[in-house]
């Protein structure tokens, strides 16, 4: 009996020893995303590794979010929320094809009974799926083997052969003859005032005519002043009292 109790001792010691600090580990709140890292750069299905549990636990949850989030805009990512803790495990399954390349956060949110949570963070997470970067593979140095050394062939005489030059006299210029112009007739100025006889005799015949014309109105005017001189003359004169005979 007494060796029964004996054997028996150690082994409720040993669970102790292990329950003691499961029910510490419990007692303080564990949540973290071991899996993708700050800034990392994932595409396709990305799986979120971590841990979500508390004495208290009630559920956690996984949401993603654009960056910058100014509006505090967060998705749930598929399944979220979860009613089951988690230690050092997976937590969700993000399906990036849904969305647009770019950079983005992660947030899992640990709730209690009580209603209270605790938040974490994963920052700067680089969705890239329609121009994945590739690492460049580093290619092997080539080392160059020496060539064996080559004879130089001696160099060939050049046998430069003189062409005697012949100088072709210059040609002397030649005097150009200057163009000479004719000289054209002046057609000298014809002293009769009219092309032709018929114009003169017309002309005369016109000025005589006008002559007459002028001596007529002339003589006439001469008699019409004379007799209005006269009349003039005579009224004057009848005023006066004075009459001819």
């Amino acid at each position: 009996m007494k060796r029964t109790i004996a054997g028996i001792v150690p082994i409720v010691w040993l669970l102790l020893c292990l329950a003691i600090p499961a029910g510490l580990a419990l007692a303080q709140p564990v949540g973290q995303i071991t899996s993708p890292r700050d800034r990392a750069q994932v595409r396709g299905q990305v799986p979120i590794e971590g841990s979500a549990a508390h004495e208290q636990f009630q559920k956690y949850e996984l949401h993603y979010g654009p960056e910058p989030n100014p509006g505090d805009s967060w998705t749930p990512i598929g399944g979220s929320p979860f009613g089951v803790p988690v230690i050092q495990g997976r937590l969700g399954l993000w399906d990036t094809t849904l969305i647009p390349d770019g950079v983005y956060s992660l947030r899992l949110r640990v709730v209690r009974l009580d209603g209270n949570y605790d938040e974490y963070f994963v920052r700067g997470v680089q969705v890239s799926n329609t121009f994945p970067t590739d690492t460049p593979t580093p290619e092997a140095a080539v080392t160059p083997t020496p060539s064996r050394a080559t004879d130089t062939p001696a160099p060939t005489p050049t046998v430069l052969i003189a062409v005697p030059t012949v100088s072709s006299p210059t040609p002397r210029p030649t005097s150009t003859p200057l163009p000479t112009s004719s000289p054209t007739d002046t057609p000298e100025p014809s002293d009769m005032p009219f092309t032709s006889v018929s114009g003169a005799a017309c002309w005369g015949a016109g000025a005589t005519l006008a002559a007459f014309v002028a001596i007529g109105l002339l003589f006439g005017l001469k008699g019409g002043i004379v007799s209005l001189v006269r009349g003039l003359v005579r009224r004057g004169r009848e005023s006066m009292g004075v009459y001819e005979d």
